[in-house]
């Protein structure tokens, strides 16, 4: 079959490479010369594992090339997949749907033919219906141009395996006719055993968002419970491990740390709550605000911890910072928890050194007056503290006892809690983390000056 990818960003890019490494004719088209220079030439312009495998092998082979004209698009495509970004809008939390509806005002005039136009990007719902209209209003071919929208569900990370080998399929149709190409589209993955869901629009489109929601609420209640935890002096790691063997909770995504960031749950709460306040059901998702609140206030809690353990202030103090990317095995810095404590330290003064194995150049776009060191030794010499606030394998490999040589104190925030601490406190260093208390001997180890109550540390900053 004959697709067109438009907007060829992380989701549009790892979608064409994978639609043609399953077997299609696919044409990527963007606005950004070069852009599609780059993937013409079978370069990926960001970091994604396993992507330039694939995006190699498909060029090579023909199945897969690039554009920027629309009118090769429309004349090429029997389906249109519309992948391009929906940014929170900059005057409020709603969705910023312009780059979606500039490419149906785009394409729509140049469709002579029978074909169906699916949506990819993240939207809120309703907006399937809208552009159906928009379409058969503007399209030479009528009522034939259909619109479906068929969600995606990538982390980044893991986006090759999330588009070939998918949890679940989920698409909005308005036909069988509608349904029937996109199982033809995707068979050679349905035939693998995936789980396909048909249904309606307002459905499919409501799937991405509320999922995404579940998964912020998740993080969110950890970290709440290691707020608590580091009042009451609880353990939040074995909380979650106690928590997790409830089938009906899991243990996935109770992992206390510095919270979510990047370009999709922060901003699809957001838009999904403006979206209910539209529709008149605010109250029913009231309780994601609260959730997204939590999720900045761990910034802000790791900020003040970072500058308790400085003795109060971080003027004249060097700070490493292990981690700029928003996750690890990506180079996306987009609402970065890390970056954001980085800048926030910066701003109060202090010397703030960065490393991240993958993400230096986006940071420094967004933070030029940080300074970025290409190695971990280098941005921790004469360190006053270490944070480590992306959880790279690399920096969990880091040999403590060797890293003492290079640092001023031997102090480490662990805003992920992904360190061996007892590994880190043997080689002499002092190791905080949310939600986790400083350790005291057990009462059989205390001698008898020891028993007065334990004090553990509150990490409320």
């Amino acid at each position: 079959m004959r697709l067109t990818v438009i907007g060829t960003g992380y989701l549009g890019a790892v979608h064409a490479a994978c639609m043609a490494d399953i077997g299609h004719e696919v044409l990527g088209v963007d606005i950004d010369p070069e852009k599609i220079a780059a993937l013409g030439e079978g370069r990926v312009p960001f970091f994604e594992p396993g992507l330039q495998d694939v995006l190699s092998r498909t060029v090579g082979s023909g199945r897969l090339r690039f554009t920027t004209s629309l009118d090769e698009a429309a004349d090429f495509g029997d389906v249109h997949f519309v992948c391009v970004s929906t940014p929170q809008r900059p005057d409020s939390p709603a969705a910023d749907l312009r780059a979606v509806d500039a490419v149906i005002d785009g394409l729509a005039p140049r469709l002579r033919r029978r074909c169906l136009i699916v949506g990819k990007s993240t939207v809120p719902a309703g907006t399937t219906a809208r552009l159906t209209a928009r379409v058969q209003e503007r399209a030479p071919q009528g009522a034939d141009v259909e619109v479906a929208w068929n969600p995606e569900f990538l982390r980044e990370g893991f986006a090759v395996q999330d588009t070939l080998r998918p949890e679940r399929l989920v698409v909005g149709v308005l036909s069988g006719r509608a349904d029937q190409t996109l199982r033809e589209v995707y068979a050679p993955i349905l035939n693998t055993g995936v789980p396909y869901i048909s249904t309606d629009p307002a459905t499919a489109e409501l799937v991405k968002v509320a999922a995404n929601s579940f998964l912020a609420t998740k993080i969110s209640f950890i970290n709440a419970m290691a707020e608590v935890c580091d009042a009451t002096g609880a353990d939040v790691t074995t909380l979650a491990e106690a928590l997790g063997h409830d089938t009906r909770i899991g243990r996935r995504f109770l992992s206390a740390g510095l919270g979510f960031g990047g370009g999709c749950l922060p901003k699809d709460i957001r838009a999904f709550t403006a979206r209910a306040d539209e529709l008149g059901v605010g109250s029913a998702v009231s309780f994601l605000r609260e959730i997204d609140e939590i999720n900045v206030r761990q910034r802000r809690r790791t900020v003040a911890i970072a500058r308790d353990m400085t003795g109060g202030g971080f003027t004249g103090r060097r700070i490493a910072v292990l981690g700029a990317t928003f996750k690890p095995d990506s180079d996306d810095v987009r609402d970065s928890p890390a970056l954001a404590v980085a800048g926030a330290i910066h701003r109060e003064g202090g010397d703030v050194r960065l490393h991240d194995p993958e993400g230096m150049d986006n940071a420094r776009a967004v933070l030029p007056l940080l300074e970025y060191v290409p190695d971990v030794a280098k941005a921790c010499e004469g360190a006053d503290l270490v944070l480590h606030l992306t959880e790279w394998t690399d920096y969990r490999r880091i040999d403590p006892a060797a890293l003492a040589a290079v640092t001023r104190a031997r102090k480490i925030l662990d805003a992920r809690n992904a360190l061996d601490a007892a590994l880190w406190r043997s080689a002499g260093w002092t190791l905080r983390a949310l939600g986790r208390p400083t350790p005291h001997p057990l009462p059989s180890q205390q001698t008898a000056a020891d028993h007065a109550p334990p004090v553990y540390s509150a990490e409320l900053g």
